[in-house]
């Protein structure tokens, strides 16, 4: 069995920015990604920043930057048990056991691992605080799984970053910002073309 300080179940946008947050100021992050995200029927033209992207093309992209960040990425690996442990939950798959502090749910409209974790509902979608956090203290929900309609990239974007900020202030004791200024962009970029 595997440990770890966060796992993350699926891999579209919501799951890859918790995972990058997570991983980038300093939890040692696993993601689960089957590839069987939405933005691969989508072209982007409403996401902040970016004027015109090809949904593919846009998780090619996010994929690299976790990545490079150091994020764990289980491609092609299925989630098919989430389980409470001593130590916070266990993560099942055909081919592992992992275990985790938190877990973070972004499985899109496919809520069964909420579910079968006990976490409460609010009519279909799984029932979350502002956080992202579910009735199950520190396992997360995002995106599509805790909106009926408002199934849009950026949003399921900013959930991952909320649930990831809210599990990094639990561990930093304190209420916890990731906020960059250009000057950090040298040494984490020139950091990372260091080790190429």
């Amino acid at each position: 069995m595997s440990d770890t300080d966060v796992i993350v179940v699926g891999g579209g946008p919501a799951g890859l920015s918790a995972s990058l947050y997570t991983q980038k100021n300093g939890l040692e992050t696993i993601l689960f990604d089957t590839d069987s995200t939405w933005m691969h029927k989508a072209h982007l033209f409403n996401y902040l920043g970016i004027g015109s992207i090809d949904g593919s093309a846009f998780m090619e992209t996010a994929r690299t930057q976790v990545d490079s960040f150091g994020v764990e990425r289980k491609q092609g690996e299925t989630v098919e048990a989430v389980t409470p442990s001593d130590n916070g939950f266990v993560v099942e798959t055909p081919a592992d056991e992992y275990e985790a502090t938190y877990v973070v749910l972004a499985t899109g409209a496919n809520r069964d691992l909420a579910e079968s974790l006990g976490c409460s509902f609010d009519g279909d979608v799984v029932d979350v605080d502002v956080t992202m956090e579910t009735t199950v203290t520190d396992a997360y929900a995002t995106g599509a799984m805790v909106r009926a309609e408002e199934w849009q990239a950026i949003i399921s974007a900013g959930d991952g970053a909320a649930a990831a900020l809210n599990i990094l202030s639990k561990e930093k004791g304190e209420h916890y910002h990731d906020f960059d200024v250009p000057e950090d962009a040298a040494g984490v970029f020139g950091a990372m073309a260091a080790e190429e």
